[in-house]
């Protein structure tokens, strides 16, 4: 699954509404704005990936990485 901008901010306003917080007790909560938290739930690509990063840990969100064999990467070499 290709994750966007939206889609990452539709799982936070899904977390949030089902924790029963408001957007600006997020924006409290998470020292972040109420304008922020409203533009990153409406899937602004251009959000700071950092405030991104605390609001999910404020939510109690995990994130978790992985490497996939995408088309095009680079393949390792063998001597």
């Amino acid at each position: 699954m290709k994750y966007t901008p939206q889609l990452i901010g539709q799982f936070i306003r899904n977390a949030r509404k089902f924790l029963g917080v408001t957007q600006k007790d997020l924006a409290l909560t998470s020292g972040t704005g109420l304008r922020f938290i409203i533009e990153l739930e409406q899937g602004k690509p251009t959000c700071q990936l950092g405030k991104v990063l605390t609001v999910l840990h404020t939510l109690g969100i995990t994130l978790q990485l992985t490497l996939s064999a995408a088309p095009g990467a680079a393949k390792r070499h063998t001597p």
